[in-house]
């Protein structure tokens, strides 16, 4: 039997939006029906707020944070702890403060079980900030490159593109591909950020190299509900 994996930001959801209600129902009959595994960027809390406690509570693991926090029926199974060194954070900061992207709306550096999330927006942006803010960055390529440099100038640390506005960020290996150890195969796997430098692209190379395994690329929730209504083996 396949076992299903799904990011949640653009995946499941709009970007830190709740779920859709009526993809909500049907993603609930899918996770009854077979094996279903979430993983984010976002912690629990976050994550609780997008799809809900009854899906949070039916899918087998829920891997927050990149798969460094892990849950299952409201019980936490694994947490790994890491803490940023004092020159990391101080060239976010410097990375912040060049930046011409106007205006930040404040808390930038999120700290999240075995990794940050750093947004120059700003976490307390709002819809119309982030809608802003996505304009940019697609012109810019802003996260893209800050994510290269933080990559080059610490060799020990991962960082890529996550959500609208954000950069994961965290130690080598501790990305979402570490959740396929977690999972037996086959894996199908969806997710919205696989391009070289996006989140899911770690856990999509990983399952490259089982040949009972795929990922599908999806632009949103709604390519995801689509996708999943004309799969034989999900209806």
């Amino acid at each position: 039997m396949v076992n299903f994996i799904f990011d949640v930001d653009g995946t499941l959801t709009p970007s830190r939006q709740r779920i859709d209600p009526e993809f909500h129902d049907f993603f609930l009959d899918l996770c009854r029906r077979h094996t279903v595994y979430l993983v984010t960027g976002s912690d629990i809390d976050k994550t609780r707020e997008q799809v809900g406690d009854v899906i949070l509570n039916t899918v087998a693991v829920s891997f927050q944070c990149s798969g460094n926090s892990n849950w299952a029926a409201g019980i936490k199974l694994y947490e790994y702890n890491w803490t940023p060194s004092d020159d990391l954070i101080s060239f976010l900061k410097e990375k912040l403060s060049e930046s011409k992207f106007k205006p930040k709306k404040g808390h930038h550096i999120d700290n999240r079980d075995g990794m940050i999330n750093f947004s120059i927006l700003g976490r307390n942006a709002s819809l119309e900030d982030r809608f802003l803010y996505r304009q940019w960055d697609e012109h810019k390529s802003e996260r893209e490159t800050v994510a290269a440099e933080i990559r080059e100038r610490f060799p020990h640390i991962e960082a890529q593109v996550a959500g609208e506005t954000g950069i994961d960020i965290y130690e080598v290996g501790r990305d979402k591909g570490q959740v396929a150890e977690w999972i037996n195969h086959p894996i199908t796997f969806f997710g919205d950020k696989m391009q070289i430098g996006g989140n899911d692209y770690p856990l999509m190379k990983r399952l490259e190299t089982y040949p009972d395994s795929r990922s599908i690329q999806v632009k949103d929730w709604k390519d995801t509900y689509n996708y999943l209504r004309t799969m034989t083996n999900a209806v």
